[in-house]
């Protein structure tokens, strides 16, 4: 047997499974696995990127300078608090390695983000899982969790997968009770979806202990370049710079990150497709006895009335070339959590849903 060991923890993770993006023997697929828009990146973005691409042979820059200065712009943030990372993931995880290790405790809530448990595991940190309250996050809950070992607590805000979200005194309240020495880091990946919400940028502005992260993978449509970004307070943006990769992000990306998140036109249109589609597909699907939560992402968690019965309609939807997620790894094996499509999208997956409530096995779809 080799010698040659990995560091403790790294073997009790499980392997991420992202969504599924095809059916064997299935053509004319609709993939709504993984909460990708279905509009695409905006043309502005498109074009940044073609242009980005013929300067492929340069390094990018390493401080990101264009791309905090246009995030900052757009949200009223300080640039010098921004850290860009290769989708807020990366931040997250840098957040598990600058300040949790061995001995410390990671908190995050029982229906939270998959990667929060392996962002533990990978530092060496012990994973807290804490119950919530009818698939909606208890911040009470999370109090009674922490302990003078807890140093990063998670806390995604509209949550995965269940797309509730709480109010932002709640959250105050949390970063004020919290013990000394531990990180509320706010997972904001689906915040752009929330009329007006400014993802906690507010409470770093107020609070040495909080640092929000942000996606460009959901709203802008720019999952495939995998860009995301950071604020906090300086010392801890300090940190974790000290510990990133200097070239962390391509010229592609930051330049189609640069044009997407200053087309807010664009924005503002995916963010109203959304929200309409959202609750076209929520009430269709509650009509034929299928309840979902109310959703603030770009997802409905659809309830079925148990684990046999939600794995028995993915699979009739597979047959229909409609591909969405299972989410019993999230333990909420009685659900499937489909990604709000275009209207051609949305209306495919409710009739097919249809078809299984009503036994109609042979149909075809629209």
């Amino acid at each position: 047997m080799t010698e040659i060991t990995p560091q403790p923890g790294i073997m009790n993770i499980a392997l991420y499974q992202g969504g599924a993006s095809h059916v064997a023997g299935v053509d004319n697929v609709v993939k709504l696995s993984s909460n990708e828009n279905p509009l695409g990146a905006s043309d502005a973005a498109r074009d940044a990127v073609a242009q980005a691409a013929r300067e492929m042979h340069l390094y990018p820059s390493t401080d990101h300078a264009a791309l905090r200065e246009a995030i900052g712009d757009v949200w009223n943030v300080d640039p010098e608090r921004v850290i860009c990372g290769a989708g807020s993931g990366e931040i997250l995880k840098l957040l598990a390695d600058a300040y949790a290790g061995p001995g410390d405790e990671v908190v995050f809530t029982e229906h939270g983000f998959s990667m929060y448990p392996i962002y533990a595991h990978a530092c060496g940190a012990t994973p807290v899982v804490v119950p919530e309250r009818e698939r909606v996050v208890d911040v009470d809950a999370i109090l009674r969790a922490c302990t003078d070992r807890t140093r990063v607590v998670y806390l995604a805000n509209p949550a995965n997968p269940t797309g509730t979200m709480i109010g932002m005194a709640e959250i105050a309240r949390l970063a004020d009770r919290m013990p000394k020495g531990a990180l509320l880091a706010l997972d904001g990946a689906y915040a752009e979806f929330v009329d007006g919400y400014d993802a906690g940028a507010a409470l770093v502005e107020s609070r040495e202990n909080v640092v929000m992260t942000r996606t460009f993978s959901k709203i802008y449509g720019l999952g495939g370049l995998r860009v995301g970004w950071g604020y906090g307070p300086k010392p801890i943006i300090d940190v974790l710079n000290r510990i990133r990769g200097p070239f962390n992000l391509s010229r592609p990306a930051l330049a189609g990150a640069i044009a997407a998140v200053r087309d807010t036109a664009y924005t503002e249109h995916c963010r109203s497709e959304n929200a309409r589609w959202r609750t076209w597909m929520a009430d269709a699907l509650a009509e034929m006895g299928v309840p979902s939560d109310v959703s603030c992402a770009n997802f409905v968690l659809a309830r079925f009335a148990s684990q046999d019965e939600a794995e028995a309609c993915d699979a009739y939807l597979q047959t229909q070339g409609l591909i969405v997620r299972r989410v019993a790894g999230y333990n909420l094996p009685q659900c499937l959590r489909i990604t709000v499509g275009d209207e051609r999208g949305c209306r495919r997956v409710v009739h097919a849903v249809r078809q299984f409530k009503n036994g109609s096995a042979d149909g075809t779809g629209i």
